[in-house]
Order: C-alpha cells, then sequence, then structure tokens
C-alpha cells in the first residue's frame, strides 16, 4: 500500500488574498474553491507539476486528535525546481519578495549557487508561511 501525501494544510488569516498570492503571483493553479458544508470553504491549489497540493481552509473544525495552526507558523514547506534561478527571477517577476540564491558554504549561508542540490531561496505568503525552493539537478519524473 502507497502513502502519498497530497494535501497539506496552510493556515492563512485571509482566504481570497492568499488565494491571491498563490494564484496569480506563485503560479499555483486552483484546484477547488468552494463551501463544502454550511460556513466551510476550502481552496485547494497546486503547484506547476505537483503531485501535492495545498489547503486554505476557513470555518472547517479541526480533525480529532489534530490542533488548528495559527497563520504564519507554518515554515519549512520545500518546492524543487531545475532551474533556481529562473524560479526567482519569475517569483520576483510576478512581484513576490524573494531571497537571493544562497547555498550552505564553509560558515553557513553564502549568496550565489552551490553545487548540486544546494542552491537555495526562499519567501514568505501574506501571513508570514515560510517556503524553500531548492534546485534540483532534474525533473522528479527522471530521478
Amino acid at each position: 500500500m502507497n502513502w502519498t501525501l497530497e494535501v497539506i494544510p496552510v493556515p492563512v488569516s485571509d482566504l481570497d488574498r492568499a488565494k491571491a498570492f498563490y494564484a496569480d503571483q506563485v503560479g499555483f493553479a486552483v484546484d477547488l474553491d468552494d463551501e463544502v458544508a454550511p460556513g466551510v470553504r476550502i481552496i485547494q491549489l497546486t503547484p506547476p507539476g505537483s503531485r501535492c497540493s495545498i489547503a486554505m481552509l476557513q470555518g472547517m473544525p479541526p480533525a480529532p486528535g489534530t490542533r488548528q495552526m495559527a497563520p504564519g507558523t507554518l515554515h519549512g514547506l520545500q518546492l524543487c525546481v531545475t532551474d533556481i534561478e529562473a524560479a526567482r527571477a519569475e517569483l520576483a517577476g510576478r512581484g513576490v519578495d524573494v531571497s537571493p540564491v544562497r547555498h550552505v558554504g564553509e560558515k553557513g549561508w553564502e549568496d550565489g549557487k552551490g553545487d548540486t542540490w544546494n542552491s537555495f531561496l526562499t519567501f514568505e505568503d501574506p501571513d508570514g508561511n515560510g517556503w524553500v525552493v531548492q534546485e534540483a539537478p532534474s525533473e522528479l519524473s527522471e530521478r
């Protein structure tokens, strides 16, 4: 049996603002924006080429045994791209406040590209949820 990671909830304070950020600025596809029950709205978006989506929820109680995260408390979600500089230019061109490309060097984080698997950039959504983008040597289907 496969256990596939397919949806990650992202805690946001304003669904419409977050939807505009992720769809219009970051370039995620909107899969769903619907009131699935009275007072419960779900927006689901998927990064280009990904099999895992994010979901932003309003009015949905936490699942039993879980806790609801406050907006801006999710950090470290990681996307992979094959061209980190093109990804940075695309995000910046869409108005995302994105970090420079960095790598881990002898003294910690250093500006510029590193070797294979060692080039990163970061950005935050309007609530402060933090994302990492890492350069991969090839598309996932080829690894």
